[in-house]
C-alpha cells in the first residue's frame, strides 16, 4: 500500500487546514487509518484513528474538539480536518494504515506516507 499526504502548509493561529491521504495498491476499505505527527526534537505522536468502515474514531486529547478524521472509501482517501490551529500543532503529519488493530501505537502500523508539513505561525 502506498500512501500520499497533501494539504499541509503555513497557517495563522486559529486557522484551518484539511489534510488528505490517498492510498493505492491495496484494498483501502479494509484498512484502519491513522494520523500521527512529529515535531522537531520530539517523538512521533498519535493524532487520530478511524476504523475501516469509518464508524469508530479516536482522538488525542490535545486535538479533541478541534480535529476531525474522516474517510471516503470510494476515493481511497482519509482526511484530517484541523480547526482552531495552535502553534503547538506545528509538525510533520503522517498518515498510516493498519490491517488489524485500531490503535494509537505508531509502531503497530504497517504502511506510512512521506508526511506533509503543517506550520502554525503568525
Amino acid at each position: 500500500v502506498q500512501l500520499v499526504e497533501s494539504g499541509g502548509g503555513l497557517v495563522q493561529p486559529g486557522g484551518s487546514l484539511r489534510l488528505s491521504c490517498v492510498a493505492s495498491g491495496g484494498t483501502f476499505s479494509t484498512y484502519i487509518m491513522g494520523w500521527f505527527r512529529q515535531a522537531p526534537g520530539k517523538e512521533r505522536e498519535f493524532v487520530a484513528v478511524i476504523s475501516s468502515s469509518g464508524g469508530i474514531t479516536y482522538y488525542a486529547d490535545s486535538v479533541k474538539g478541534r480535529f476531525t478524521i474522516s474517510r471516503d472509501n470510494a476515493k481511497n482517501t482519509v482526511y484530517l480536518q484541523m480547526n482552531s490551529l495552535k502553534p503547538e500543532d506545528t509538525a510533520v503529519y503522517y498518515c498510516a494504515a493498519d490491517r488489524t488493530l485500531l490503535t494509537k501505537q505508531w509502531d503497530a502500523y504497517d504502511y506510512w506516507g512521506q508526511g506533509t508539513q503543517v506550520t502554525v505561525s503568525s
